[in-house]
């Protein structure tokens, strides 16, 4: 075995057959980010015609240089939306990539087009343009799913279910309203991505490497044209920077625990012991063994997707948490987690809206669960409270006791007889018994926000406004 055999044999020791041609086939596939960085094809193209077109615009090239690289862009946007973004891994990226074709296609003053711009700031303007149309595309999902659940809160808004804590009966309340209670959570979703749109919307394109240029480039043009508000203000922070990213893995994370936490809550409702929920069979899936079951699947996957977002999160913040001004090669790695968030998030914000849509709701036995458990006995507090002027604090211990015969008598505290009330607290008359029915315990709960039908309909209506829907016919 000659020398260089053996070094050749001893550097791939640890790696074994892959990397039969040496190092050099190592630091080619770990440097290589084509593969994925290909979907930024279409922001670089973009970027590189508003980049050409300033620098024509400030006689920095000719305008026919100019025009024969504006040519060439088109000519590969025709042939990537055609074809597909090849993979040469030599050539490492889709920057490198769209500029040895554009070569290969006008010849050498296609390297015209790197003028007063480096890697550096064309990567940091393609990411932002990409995250940006990314949020726009989650706020459309985000709206989506709004409309679905102001549509069937809206249906149900008079609906009886038990209302929860601790997943033990807690009080009546309708599932007009508690479909409300994860409209807000949206909401607050959406407005989360709307702010990492302001905060994102700079264009970094002119910063060069990191110290700008000698060029006399007109920043403000590049901005406007890629739609950006305005120009980065620091050439160093510009290429640094991957807020914009972080905002939005931030804010799909949030979103997605939202989203899971009514998977789960549909998960619970779809199972025999509930059974207040019917899933469309298009969102369910069958057993391989058992003939009879009808498996969420889709919800489970939802509320198992979240976990995938939030830990894209965590690797972004990990890559970036120890890195030095201004470009490191590990912010190569900042694209994956993103892309990978942004397509778990819209599919379960797809899947969510069809599963709210398209659902049948039991309304029968939502009622029927909603009466156990004593569900009222707060209602008879109120009362004592209202009527008696009873410290609160007595009469939560008055209606415990009401609760306690009830189980002693095997009934509901309204079905008590009037004197085993009344031997609890004699203030207890007759007419309390009206306002120990489902009915009457959700219609008493009018404060803003509550859950009596009239202000569900109230909220409504008022989301309807903001989603742009209309009134309600």
């Amino acid at each position: 075995m000659s020398d260089s055999e053996k070094r050749k044999a001893g550097s791939n020791a640890m790696w074994g057959g892959r990397f039969a041609e040496g190092p050099s086939a190592i630091m080619r596939e770990i440097n290589a980010s084509i593969p994925f960085d290909k979907a930024l094809w279409r922001e670089d193209i973009r970027g590189s015609k508003a980049h050409i077109a300033m620098l024509a615009a400030q006689g920095i090239v000719s305008d026919e240089e100019a025009q024969s690289i504006d040519r060439g862009l088109d000519a590969i946007v025709a042939e990537y939306e055609s074809d597909g973004v090849p993979e040469d891994w030599s050539l490492e990226d889709i920057h490198m990539t769209v500029e040895a074709r554009l070569t290969e296609l006008i010849g050498p003053v296609a390297g015209k087009l790197h003028t007063a711009r480096s890697r550096n700031d064309q990567v940091a303007t393609d990411f932002r343009l990409w995250t940006l149309a990314a949020m726009e595309q989650v706020e459309a999902g985000l709206a989506a799913l709004q409309r679905a659940l102001v549509t069937r809160a809206g249906e149900h808004a008079v609906t009886i279910m038990p209302g929860f804590t601790h997943l033990q009966a807690a009080q009546p309340v309708t599932l007009g309203h508690h479909l409300m209670a994860y409209y807000e959570m949206f909401r607050r979703d959406a407005s989360r991505f709307a702010d990492a749109r302001k905060r994102a919307d700079e264009c970094p394109l002119g910063s060069a490497a990191l110290a700008g240029t000698g060029f006399a480039i007109d920043r403000e043009a590049t901005a406007s044209a890629l739609g950006f508000a305005c120009p980065t203000s620091n050439s160093l922070d510009a290429v640094s920077d991957r807020d914009f990213a972080l905002d939005y893995l931030s804010a799909a994370s949030a979103c997605a625990l939202h989203l899971s936490r009514i998977a789960e809550e549909i998960i619970v409702w779809a199972s025999q012991p509930f059974a207040f929920i019917r899933l469309p069979d298009t969102l369910s899936t069958g057993s391989s063994i058992m003939p009879q079951k009808k498996n969420p699947d889709a919800a489970e996957l939802v509320r198992g997707h979240a976990g995938r977002i939030i830990g894209a999160a965590t690797a972004l913040m990990v890559t970036m948490k120890g890195l030095p001004l201004a470009y490191s090669k590990d912010m190569q790695d900042d694209k994956p987690p993103v892309f990978e968030a942004h397509g778990l998030l819209q599919l379960c914000l797809a899947a969510m809206e069809a599963m709210i849509a398209e659902s049948t709701f039991n309304e029968a036995r939502m009622r029927e669960v909603a009466g156990a458990g004593h569900p009222t006995a707060t209602d008879l507090a109120d009362w004592l409270v209202r009527e008696h002027g009873v410290p609160f604090r007595e009469a939560h211990h008055v209606a415990g006791a009401a609760v306690k015969a009830a189980d002693d008598h095997g009934c509901d505290i309204a079905d008590l007889p009037l004197d085993v009330l009344q031997a609890i607290d004699s203030r207890i008359d007759e007419s309390v018994r009206d306002l120990l029915t489902l009915d009457a315990s959700v219609a008493a709960r009018t404060s803003y926000g509550g859950t009596a039908p009239v202000r569900v309909q109230e909220q409504v209506e008022a989301a309807r406004k903001a989603l742009g829907m209309g009134i309600a016919a």
